[in-house]
């Protein structure tokens, strides 16, 4: 299935998911996304038209290398510069473009790639009678992909917003927008951000 809008219009109450824009993966650390300012203005743009209805994730890194359970105790001795106690609180801030939206856009912490996990998403969605999400944000092959592929599971529709996502992979990048028209196409939808805003109620 080709990109953009297949399935109708986005519902009123559908929700802006914009994953871990944060300082974090736009300044000189280890996990530097060098995409991020480039896609920042189209987030910034999603943000003012519908900043009531979106939900930033932040990743919130272990405190100290070593911690976690199973194999994130490894991850975190290998990315031991980018543990609290390294790297600063601070860094995991939203990019102060975006925090120009809280409130009314609200902020969920997580301590995994997926939003889904320990979080209360789920419920706090279900609880709004949502089953729409609008997602953007970093990385395409890693956070955003936890995101998305919990979202199909949990059956919600997903619109990607293509030239909202960044990633340190072209190849990666490319291949998941591929994936999603080739293989979720009834589950995914890929669009950009004029489509988006011309077809959110």
């Amino acid at each position: 299935m080709a990109s953009g809008i297949h399935f109708g219009r986005i519902p009123a109450n559908a929700v802006h998911l914009c994953v871990d824009m944060q300082r974090l993966f736009a300044e000189d650390t280890a996990w530097r996304t060098p995409w991020m300012p480039r896609v920042l203005p189209v987030v910034v743009r999603l943000c003012e038209r519908k900043a009531e209805r979106t939900c930033f994730t932040r990743f919130i890194p272990a405190r100290s290398p070593g911690e976690g359970r199973g194999t994130w105790r490894r991850y975190w001795e290998r990315w031991s510069s980018i543990t609290l106690d390294n790297l600063g609180a601070d860094k995991v801030e939203l990019l102060p473009e975006l925090q120009t939206f809280t409130p009314p856009a609200r902020v969920l912490d997580k301590a995994h790639y997926s939003p889904w996990v320990d979080t209360g998403l789920a419920s706090a969605l279900a609880a709004g009678h949502v089953d729409t999400l609008v997602v953007t944000g970093a990385e395409t092959d890693m956070c955003v992909l936890a995101t998305v592929l919990g979202a199909v599971d949990l059956g919600f529709r997903v619109v990607v917003v293509a030239d909202a996502l960044c990633s340190s992979s072209d190849q990666s990048h490319d291949a998941l927008l591929a994936l999603y028209h080739d293989r979720f196409g009834q589950q995914i939808e890929t669009a950009q951000c004029d489509e988006v805003l011309d077809a959110w109620a």
